[in-house]
């Protein structure tokens, strides 16, 4: 032994010889790093575990303070997180001071109950699951009555007892649900919506009876409670009937209308008032009903009725015909002694009688039906009253303008509805509504002349308007045209002015330019010889080709006259 662990010592300062610096150095890491690992480790587990005495942070300062007063007075040990979260020494105690808190009411408000068994452990009990199933469906019916449209908000607690040996011994199953409904929902007042919440919380926990279900809102009122709701459906009962007379009444009314808008006019006609009388109980009428046999089908190719029928027709018949000649039965005694015929019949003994009875059974059919009727709501009566306006007429003169009256409105004349046209208005309205004498309906249809001063006063006003409107446009127009014609004429006379003293000029010009020439001519003839200038020379020839445009363009000339003016 003591040779091998002398071969193993010798081994490793063989390897130890052959490591270099960095791999001695790594091997101290290494060892050093363990360790301090295993100090740590030692520590730490000799350490006392801690654990939250509420699962979540406590938010509200008041609240966390309260809680750590109450902790103080039990003498127990405890910690805060810098998140709020209460740590107790061990389990134990954190599970009597749940107990304590939620005695005193000091857990704060949105802590969940459940949270106690969101602990991972490594196995579950049968209670547990219990728990997390129970859970699971709270947490769903609260998912699916949210999403409803009504309701803001839920919250679902079911009550589950534990299974008893005995059935008699056995607590119901239990619900309790808070709903918040939504600004402007029916809920509260809807029956057919809360027995469907009763229903869903019914069918998702079995064992449930609706008995056993309470649905309240947040100020605790329960909306379940149908046995209270009598009054209330009454009521509801007789809203729902006014709402089908209101109906009713409405689809006559529009019917009553669209018959008589497009004939005569929709301002013209007013339904006074329509009522309809409508039994809203319910019966059941059973109907037997005899008719005739159709032997002979109608031919609708013809215009006449070929229709063939019979009342009956027979089925069975019994002939009975009986006939009796005799004496008849005589009572007599035995022999030799005198019969037992009174004395009143003694007689008739020895004549002889005949009897005939002759009868015939007939055993007809017919065609029947048997029809079974449910009537609610059903009409009883209806009464109508219309309206009817005459027609208005603006007033002409005999030069076809509007006549006014002294206060610039116009004169009107009015023609009223003829007799003819009210019994024509009245059989359309009767048409209309479906009208039944023997049920006892009434109809009736009035002329009555409408008031119709704001209508006239609007016309009035849009006729002053426009007669305003037009003499300003009159006047406007006058304007314009004595504007134009105006500047007509002063373009007429500014031309003329214009060609008057152009005609001016050129009778100047055609005079000096005669002189020239007697001048030139004077000197030619005298043959003084006149020696000028270049500058002479270039002017005459300027001046007569400044003559012969004029001649030849004198509106050009004459512009540019004018603008030279006008330059200087």
């Amino acid at each position: 032994m003591n040779e091998w662990l002398k071969g193993q010592i010798d081994r490793i300062k063989t390897l130890w010889g052959q490591w270099k610096l960095p791999q001695k150095m790594i091997f101290f890491g290494i060892i050093g790093v363990t360790f301090a690992a295993v100090i740590m480790l030692v520590l730490f587990s000799a350490s006392p575990s801690q654990v939250p005495l509420l699962s979540q942070p406590i938010t509200d300062e008041q609240q966390l303070a309260d809680i750590a007063t109450r902790l103080d007075q039990e003498g127990v040990s405890y910690s805060i997180t810098p998140n709020n979260v209460i740590m107790m020494e061990d389990e134990r105690t954190a599970q009597r001071m749940r107990a304590i808190l939620t005695r005193e009411d000091l857990i704060p408000a949105g802590t969940d109950p459940w949270a106690l068994f969101d602990v991972e452990r490594w196995t579950l009990t049968d209670f547990e699951r219990n728990v997390n199933l129970q859970r699971s469906i709270m947490r769903q019916l609260e998912q699916h009555i949210t999403a409803l449209d009504d309701v803001d908000a839920a919250s679902v607690t079911i009550v589950v007892p534990e299974e008893q040996l005995f059935a008699e011994q056995q607590n119901p199953v239990t619900a309790s649900v808070i709903i918040t409904p939504k600004p402007g929902s029916d809920i509260r007042e809807n029956r057919a919506k809360i027995e469907g919440i009763e229903k869903l919380i019914q069918f998702a926990v079995e064992g449930l009876t609706p008995e056993n279900i309470t649905i309240t809102d947040p100020s605790g009122v329960t909306l379940n409670d149908f046995q209270n709701l009598q009054d209330f459906d009454r009521l509801e009962l007789t809203r729902r009937e006014l709402e089908i007379v209101s109906d009713q009444e409405n689809k006559y009314r529009q019917a009553i209308v669209s018959a008589l808008a497009e004939i005569y006019g929709r301002d013209r006609v007013q339904v006074v008032n329509i009522n309809v009388d409508m039994d809203m109980g319910k019966r059941t009428e059973e109907t037997n009903e005899f008719f005739p046999i159709t032997t002979v089908e109608d031919n609708p190719r013809t215009p006449f009725d070929e229709t063939e029928y019979v009342l009956s027709i027979p089925r069975s018949t019994e002939t009975i015909d009986e006939n009796y000649e005799g004496t008849g039965f005589n009572p007599e005694g035995p022999p030799g002694m005198e019969g037992q015929t009174p004395p009143a019949y003694q007689d008739l003994n020895g004549m002889v009688g005949r009897w005939n009875n002759s009868e015939e059974r007939v055993n007809n059919e017919v065609n029947s039906r048997h029809i079974v009727e449910e009537k609610s709501p059903s009409i009883q009566r209806i009464t109508a009253s219309v309206a009817l306006d005459g027609t208005w007429q603006w007033s002409y003169n005999d030069r076809g303008e509007v006549e006014l009256n002294p206060d610039g409105s116009i004169v009107r004349s009015y023609t009223p509805v003829s007799e003819e046209e009210l019994n024509a208005a009245r059989a359309l309205v009767e048409h209309a509504i479906g009208y039944d004498a023997d049920r006892g309906d009434a109809v009736t249809v009035r002329h009555i002349q409408f008031d119709r001063s704001d209508q006239f006063r609007q016309e009035d006003e849009r006729f002053r308007r426009q007669r305003q409107i037009q003499m300003i446009v009159l006047y406007v127009l006058i304007g314009i045209a004595v504007l134009l014609v105006s500047f007509i004429v002063f373009r007429l006379i500014s031309r003329e002015i214009e060609r008057r003293r152009r005609l001016r000029e050129e009778e100047l010009a055609r005079q000096h330019q005669a002189m020239r020439e007697a001048a030139l001519r004077s000197a030619e003839e005298e043959s003084a010889e006149v020696e000028m200038s270049v500058e002479e020379r270039a002017r005459m020839e300027l001046e007569e080709m400044a003559i012969n445009a004029a001649r030849e363009h004198p509106e050009d000339v004459a512009q540019l006259i004018r603008t030279w003016l006008l330059e200087e």
